[in-house]
């Protein structure tokens, strides 16, 4: 899904209503029969619907819908703030079509019975520049205390499109966001993600050639963009096809991690994995990964990478440690190495301490940091935003891939373009996920993916399969071994 600026949503709005010779205020219908409809489907007439609507666009597609709602029957209360402003041209006609009566407030001025209490936020929408001050301010910080289901159009109150509230800013809390059409960006960062809630993108039937036409440098990868890229495995394969991964990490006391790397390489297809690892937890990969191919690169610490065969991949880092020898043996290992290759964890702590090592790093590389790495390398920034946009940056000056994993990880390419994931939950917050991200990825770049799709891919499974392990296991029970253990399931179900 390609993620558009507020001005190219308001110019692809323009250009539906000018080329299938249709009006503004028919599309606020279907807005707001879209709303109805997503609503209708979930809630009963049992509830309140207390709809708070502003004089633009937004709050004309919330009038709309309450007229919707109360020719169902559904008990409607329709509140408007008072401004100086006047309504848009199709707010008003919405307002007097509207059969009852309509409560115009100041502030705090009004009351909401929370029990069996729907919220409905149609108070300002994409076109909102400047944070919420005034009267304004004053409505949503009390329905922000007001206990109840509470539901945005389009856009919370106070959110924008493009950017990220600044910290103690009032915007409304939606527990759900029914957005039309496109995930606004500011939805796939946490700083205003908070406020966003569940996102429900609903198709208000805008021109898809016009929005296939359109450019952007930000993407959502969503499932149909897996189905098509994902290779399916040819009955006359053999081992040989699906390439040759190498994972080095491990050190005393820390084996754990690079048996993940080892375990979620072999989990998404790799013909052969080898891991790279110290003497010392042999036993113990060799236990947990008996299908990997176990070679020594110190006693309890990684001292010397010597790899023994032709054609591999890499994945490197989890669990590496950074002894004096270990950092030596990596510096090393990156002078010689020329094909692209995964990084991690510690390979990552490393080069942040010994930055000239970044330039050598072979060229489309993936590196996987999560956000305190990724500032460790390059710097702090103000927001995730700002952080994103560094990763650009970054990604087209030292042509690699940059995945700065968290809430909807972005993925961010040499040629400029950003790919966010929204698979994965709460429940991957914990010691291991990372590690089984980078055998994922690195397995998939030694099936013969390029750089781009390994990283995408890679992402997009390990979060899907955290879905299905917190679905299994919950969030709270789920660990990084139940992520591997779900990889079946991503692929029992793409095969179907």
């Amino acid at each position: 899904m390609k993620i558009l600026t507020s001005t190219q949503i308001k110019e692809c709005a323009s250009q539906f209503i000018e080329s299938e010779m249709t009006t503004s205020l028919d599309l606020m219908e279907k807005s707001a029969l879209a709303c109805f409809d997503w609503l209708k489907s979930r809630y009963s007439n049992e509830y309140t619907y207390y709809i708070f609507c502003g004089k633009g666009n937004n709050g004309g597609d919330g009038l709309a819908l309450a007229r919707l709602l109360n020719n169902e029957n559904y008990n409607v209360e329709a509140f408007i703030i008072q401004s100086s402003s006047d309504f848009t041209e199709d707010t008003q006609i919405n307002f007097d079509k509207f059969p009852k009566s309509v409560d115009f407030i100041e502030g705090d001025d009004f009351e909401v019975n929370e029990e069996k209490a729907i919220i409905i936020d149609a108070l300002f929408g994409i076109g909102l520049n400047n944070k919420l001050k005034g009267e304004a301010e004053k409505i949503v910080s009390k329905l922000n205390e007001i206990n109840a289901i509470k539901i945005s159009i389009d856009i919370p109150s106070g959110l924008f499109t493009d950017s990220l509230p600044e910290e103690n800013q009032t915007v409304f809390r939606a527990d759900e966001t029914l957005t039309f059409e496109f995930y606004k960006r500011s939805f796939l960062h946490p700083e205003a993600a908070q406020y966003a809630g569940k996102i429900h993108v609903l198709d208000i039937g805008l021109d898809k050639k016009f929005i296939e036409n359109e450019q952007t440098d930000n993407y959502l990868i969503e499932n149909d963009f897996f189905e098509k890229n994902y290779k399916r495995r040819s009955p006359f394969s053999n081992k040989g096809t699906f390439g040759k991964a190498i994972i080095i990490g491990g050190s005393y006391g820390r084996m754990g991690s690079i048996t993940f790397s080892t375990l979620s390489a072999l989990r998404v297809g790799t013909g052969l994995v080898f891991t790279g690892a110290p003497e010392y937890g042999s036993l113990v990969l060799q236990t947990v990964a008996p299908e990997a191919m176990f070679f020594s690169c110190g006693d309890k610490y990684i001292e010397d990478i010597q790899i023994p065969f032709k054609n591999y991949t890499i994945g490197i880092g989890p669990g590496l440690g950074t002894e004096v020898l270990t950092k030596m043996a990596f510096e090393k290992m990156l002078q010689n190495e020329k094909n692209p290759m995964v990084l991690d964890a510690d390979a990552l702590n490393i080069i942040s301490e010994s930055k000239d090592l970044l330039n050598l790093v072979p060229k489309n590389s993936i590196i996987t940091p999560h956000p305190k790495e990724f500032e460790r390398l390059f710097g702090k920034t103000n927001s995730t935003l700002e952080q994103c946009e560094l990763a650009r940056k970054k990604a087209k000056e030292h042509e690699i891939v940059i995945v700065i994993k968290g809430h909807n990880t972005a993925i961010l390419l040499p040629d400029g373009l950003c790919y966010y994931n929204a698979t994965g939950n709460a429940g991957m917050a914990k010691g291991g996920s990372g590690d089984v991200l980078t055998g994922i990825i690195a397995g998939l770049l030694a099936q013969g993916y390029d750089s781009k799709l390994a990283a995408i891919l890679g992402v997009y499974i390990h979060g899907k399969a955290g879905d299905y392990a917190s679905e299994k296991f919950s969030q709270e029970a789920m660990t990084a071994q139940s992520i591997i253990q779900c990889l079946s399931d991503v692929f029992l179900e793409l095969n179907k």
